[in-house]
């Protein structure tokens, strides 16, 4: 069981989508436990869970965000981040309130840790997004800004809709979920990226309030059990992990259970939440990152949130071509056959590829969808 919000439900009551929770059963002291998460929130009646969003409602748990959003936006793939699946291409993005990890560092605190209805401005139905998708070129839609875990009943029947019309479903996710949701929410997924925030327990214990084997055990899932395909990211904050034994531990894992083609991202941090005395992490740390897991043998490690190009390519994993160049968002060159082919070696590129046009670029496009 872990510690729970004591704020009422009545918080989110004005403009509220109350909707039937999945994954939970009752208990014999007459609380009812959410099995949507480790966490395993027991709740009385009125009572939320630690993610905010999910809450007892006389004997049934509820999610009170289904079909409100924090804001759409238009995103380049590469946002998400996601580097080979479909490069260039645009993805809806949106997400809505709340978060069941508690990292000290949260770069979207303003979503993820929000406590106010007002954050939920928008309203649309599954089909409406995926409508608004389809309308606006968009290859994909992005479940994102904050865990599409915790609203996962809104984000099945949104990639459900999404489906329907032709649209690939995205998740970026850390990945902390229960063995039962994690096979029903990953089954409707297309690609995920999934925060792999550090190597240690101790580290996610001590920022994020969670624990490190679930994340781990969500990984190797995906990875050998879905079609979903699958990315990593690991935010490098300097001073908790971005030694480089634990760098060279995350990548031997990697390597062993995932395999060398899974693309491994170190993105840089910034200050921000409760983390604001620790300062930007250095370039010079992320190429560091970069050549050590590809020293472990993983083939496509990428530098984020920094201008660099180098950190940014895909690199033939065969003959070492260049295929695809990178700088922050912005390809400026696409070298890959639509079968996802090397064109000098041949050699098969891990990931979605197909018909490459004119990139998206690094746009953010807001938009608004009707209900």
């Amino acid at each position: 069981m872990s510690d729970k919000s004591n704020a009422p439900l009545e918080a989110l009551e004005t403009g509220a989508a109350i909707h039937p929770g999945r994954w939970w059963h009752a208990l014999e002291d007459g609380r009812l436990q959410c099995d949507l998460c480790p966490r395993l929130c027991h709740l009385h009646d009125g009572q939320r869970a630690a993610c905010f969003v999910r809450a007892r409602q006389g004997d049934q748990i509820v999610l009170t965000t289904y079909g409100r959003s924090s804001g759409f936006c238009i995103d380049p793939i590469e946002k998400k981040p996601l580097n080979h699946f479909y490069p260039g291409s645009s993805v809806l993005s949106f997400g809505t309130a709340g978060c069941n990890l508690a990292c000290k560092f949260c770069q979207n605190w303003d979503i993820s840790k929000s406590r106010d209805s007002d954050r939920l401005m928008d309203q649309a139905s599954p089909e409406a997004i995926a409508k608004a998708a389809l309308r606006h070129g968009c290859k994909s839609v992005a479940f994102t800004y904050n865990d599409p875990v915790i609203f996962a009943e809104y984000a099945i029947d949104a990639a459900d809709a999404c489906h329907a019309l032709g649209i690939h479903s995205v998740a970026v996710t850390a990945g902390y979920i229960m063995a039962e949701p994690r096979r029903e929410f990953f089954a409707k997924m297309d690609a995920a990226n999934i925060d792999l925030k550090g190597f240690t327990d101790a580290f996610y214990v001590k920022q994020c309030g969670a624990k490190l084997q679930p994340v781990l055990d969500t990984l190797a899932y995906v990875h050998h059990d879905t079609n979903c395909w699958l990315e990593i990211t690991t935010l490098l904050i300097p001073g908790l992990n971005d030694g480089d034994a634990e760098l060279t531990a995350l990548a031997q894992w990697v390597a062993k259970e995932l395999g060398p083609d899974v693309p491994l991202h170190f993105s840089a941090f910034h200050p921000d939440w409760k983390l604001t005395d620790i300062a930007p992490t250095p370039p010079a740390t992320l190429s560091l990152a970069r050549r050590i897991a590809r020293d472990q043998g993983l083939h496509h490690v990428f530098t984020g949130n920094v201008h660099d190009t180098t950190g940014g390519t895909t690199l033939c994993p065969a003959c070492g071509a260049a295929l695809i160049e990178r700088d922050w968002y912005v390809i400026g060159r696409y070298d890959v056959t639509p079968f996802g082919n090397c064109p000098h070696c041949a050699a098969p590129i891990a990931g979605r590829f197909g018909r490459f046009d004119k990139p998206f670029g690094a746009r953010r496009i807001p938009i608004r969808i009707a209900a």
